[in-house]
């Protein structure tokens, strides 16, 4: 959670129920170390009051456009200068259309009219004012002025409707502006990522799976979407909410995956195995629910296909990295596993200290040899695997000698 560290964020905050939720995501921004500066319209004063954001964010709330606080009269200049980015959550779809035609009748629309800053907007709004012609031309006019829409979601509204529109969550806000201000390293590029564990049916209601969570290849999408990156993610079953950018293909067994691999791996400039896949599965599957005997039930198990060497033996193979999961010998197998698979890089931890884990203690491996991260939150564990996979698929020119 490093990237808003320090950095200086307007946040606007327009008419309608949704405003609720900036005050959560005042409360993140400001923990993670962010000055907000809090601005609203006099709709959203309607809704929640500025004294809420003016405890939560530390600093005076602006609500007028010829607020005497700011001497020389001009607040729209005072405020937009030197900030890192202007969140507006919720955005109203009168607001929108304000940003999309150029009007500037408040403080906040004169705000972003002479910004100097990236503009991220969280949508909220009922789902048929959403899905209006005029919105959605609104929607594309600043798609192609370069501004950044946070959703929306779709799910249960305020009015009692059930439909898109629905702002997305603070948390899933706070992350959005991370990865819009996280610095690029892996811009445009298409990452493919698997993640979680696969189910291998014995019948309709038993199979064999493992203990995988998921949480570190959900982590390692996140920390691909925050240095730019598109992201296709093959999810086996977990209990995680997705990054609201990556794209998401769920399936259940470790064939499944495969064909979700091969239909996504021709476009993907890296690929990423987290994914724990199971290496067998039963011979046979019941259709029925098999019945308990007096007797012991006889087992046998056949080879899953291997994902990853598979991808990484393609003529046009993306950068290909895997993760070793061992509970001993851990640098000698997984080192052992890179090569024999011909993989750039190889992410090596021990199964008992990471498996269902919300923290990593990880070994990366590649050409050049090793290099051990210290044990931190998956989160942090993932940023800094994404770094360093940034700097093997681009590296930086060496200076020419004079």
């Amino acid at each position: 959670m490093a990237q808003t560290t320090d950095k200086r964020i307007v946040l606007g905050i327009t008419g309608g129920i949704a405003a609720y939720k900036a005050a959560e995501l005042v409360r993140l921004l400001v923990k993670n170390g962010t000055d907000v500066q809090v601005v609203m319209t006099e709709a959203a004063c309607g809704f929640i009051t500025p004294a809420t954001l003016q405890a939560l964010s530390g600093k005076p709330v602006y609500t007028n456009l010829w607020d005497g606080r700011v001497t020389d009269g001009m607040a729209h200049i005072t405020l937009s200068r030197g900030v890192d980015a202007i969140v507006v959550a919720p955005a109203s779809a009168d607001f929108m259309a304000k940003v999309a035609n150029g009007l500037a009748d408040d403080l906040l629309s004169t705000l972003c009219l002479a910004r100097e800053c990236p503009l991220m907007l969280a949508p909220a709004m009922n789902r048929q004012m959403w899905e209006n012609k005029a919105t959605q031309r609104n929607v594309a006019t600043l798609a192609r002025d370069g501004v950044a829409l946070l959703g929306p979601a779709s799910g249960e509204q305020a009015c009692g409707e059930t439909g898109p529109g629905r702002m997305l969550e603070a948390g899933q806000i706070f992350e959005e502006i991370q990865s819009q201000l996280a610095p690029k390293l892996l811009a445009g590029k298409n990452v493919l990522i698997t993640a979680g564990p696969t189910f291998e049916a014995l019948d309709p209601v038993r199979g064999i799976t493992n203990r995988s969570s998921g949480k570190m290849g959900y982590a390692i999408a996140r920390a691909a979407l925050d240095a730019g990156a598109k992201v296709t993610l093959i999810s086996g079953p977990v209990h995680l909410d997705p990054p609201v950018s990556a794209r998401v293909e769920r399936v259940d067994s470790a064939a499944e995956m495969f064909a979700a691999v091969k239909k996504h791996v021709k476009s993907a400039d890296i690929f990423i195995g987290v994914a724990a896949v199971a290496d067998y599965r039963p011979e046979r599957v019941s259709t029925q629910k098999i019945k308990k005997t007096d007797g012991d039930m006889p087992l046998r198990l056949i080879q899953n296909p291997d994902i990853l060497a598979w991808v990484a033996a393609q003529a046009k193979a993306p950068f290909t990295v895997g993760f070793a999961a061992e509970s001993q010998k851990l640098n000698e197998f997984a080192d052992a596993k890179r090569r024999r698979k011909k993989v750039q890089l190889m992410v090596a931890n021990l199964a008992q200290h990471a498996i269902g884990a919300d923290d990593n203690e990880v070994t990366l491996l590649d050409d050049a040899g090793l290099h051990k991260l210290p044990r931190a939150p998956k989160t942090v564990v993932a940023k800094q695997i994404v770094a360093h996979l940034a700097a093997l698929v681009t590296p930086r020119k060496k200076n020419k000698p004079h």
